[in-house]
């Protein structure tokens, strides 16, 4: 697979930039349309009215211009799907959603032959079961992440599971948080919080029980610190072309059940979870936040940090999008940046540009799919397509 190939040959007068029907593809699509490019998502079948009928490009409305259906999202490496991508000069704009629905990795990296905008080789070191994966790149950039108990490829058995347990909460460590894939939709993750050892055993048994995971994906689970603080997603992106990092803006995570529960009083809480209900941590949405001006620089430093890793360890190196996601902790009287996930591709919030980052910088907010699509076309003006490609 030959992508310079493949763009060189492309009608750079004539662009569509174009995305999976779904997590951030109406952001892409609204500022594609802004730049003046052609969209098109490609779209599953049952799934496919909120882009060929609600968002479709009409009469000055919309920002989907053509759609292509199929039957699974993972059809879309068939190679009448890719033709007719590449008929149309198609830059894909890669995401988490696009990435979930394949069983193998290799069928974008080797398969999918139509250019990508980003690194395409970095959505999968997202996993913590990768060489090289997001908690060992951001140990190497020097980021601080939350204390690891048992990494998720330990290969502890249970015996040393519960050791490792008892060493933490005889410290009198904080409570836990276990990072297990849920049995049913595999990329998301059933996370579940301990405060003593029997907590992990107990709780975890109870899940299998009722179907919510299984026996191995509990064995490759990551048990970490849950850092207590403000939780807080810092959205970068990085230009190849300038060498500059910008913040794209500030979110935080809406998760269901979680955020009904919270919003219940301390009696109410206490009686549910006596009676054995567990609050689902299933991302559904993100609010925009902000961050005062003194943690700027610290997030702006840890981005740098990464972007620096990241050129050492993984050619080409960060292109475009990416997201330091976290918490703000003062636990040693200080407020400290502690980063727990990585997004290597856009982040699944549209919000970014209702917080002001953006707008410091350009004099107006800029929404990812704006920023994504004026890259692009500076990379067309300067000859450069090649270079935000993969």
């Amino acid at each position: 697979m030959d992508i310079s190939k493949v763009i060189s040959q492309y009608d750079s007068k004539d662009i569509t930039i174009g995305v999976l029907g779904g997590h951030s593809a109406l952001d892409v699509c609204t500022g594609a349309k802004k730049l003046g490019f052609k969209t098109l998502a490609v779209c599953k079948k049952g799934r496919e009215k909120t882009y060929n009928k609600y968002y479709k490009a009409r009469d000055g409305k919309g920002c989907i211009d053509e759609t292509i259906i199929v039957d699974e999202f993972s059809d879309i490496v068939k190679e009448d799907v890719q033709e007719e991508l590449r008929k149309r000069n198609t830059i894909f704009i890669h995401n988490r959603y696009f990435w979930v629905y394949f069983k193998d990795f290799d069928m974008v990296e080797k398969k999918f032959n139509v250019p990508i905008y980003g690194n395409r080789i970095l959505v999968k070191l997202e996993e913590r079961d990768q060489p090289n994966n997001q908690y060992e790149l951001l140990e190497k950039a020097g980021i601080r992440i939350p204390k690891i108990i048992r990494k998720g490829d330990s290969g502890f058995s249970e015996e040393q599971t519960r050791k490792a347990l008892d060493d933490h909460f005889s410290k009198k460590g904080g409570p836990l948080l276990i990072k297990v894939n849920e049995a049913i939709r595999g990329y998301e993750r059933a996370f579940f919080t301990i405060t003593k050892t029997d907590d992990f055993f107990d709780m975890s048994q109870d899940m299998i029980e009722k179907g919510l995971i299984v026996q191995k994906d509990l064995d490759n689970a990551v048990i970490e610190e849950f850092v207590i603080g403000a939780q807080v997603n810092f959205n970068f992106f990085y230009s190849p072309l300038t060498g500059e990092l910008e913040l794209m803006g500030t979110d935080t995570r809406r998760q269901t059940g979680l955020d009904g529960f919270l919003r219940l009083d301390a009696k109410v809480q206490t009686a549910l979870l006596d009676s054995g209900y567990k609050p689902k941590m299933i991302e559904t949405g993100h609010i925009s936040c902000t961050v005062k001006e003194s943690i700027l620089e610290k997030a702006f430093v840890a981005g740098e940090k990464f972007i620096a890793t990241l050129e050492k360890e993984v050619a080409p190196g960060m292109i475009g999008p990416f997201a330091l996601q976290g918490a703000v902790s003062a636990e040693h009287g200080k407020e400290e940046i502690v980063i727990f996930d990585v997004s290597m591709r856009i982040p699944g919030s549209p919000g970014t540009p209702f917080t002001p980052y953006s707008g410091y910088l350009y004099g107006q907010s800029v929404s990812y799919g704006q920023r994504i699509a004026m890259e692009i076309n500076d990379a067309i003006k300067a000859g450069k397509l090649s270079e935000i490609v993969t």
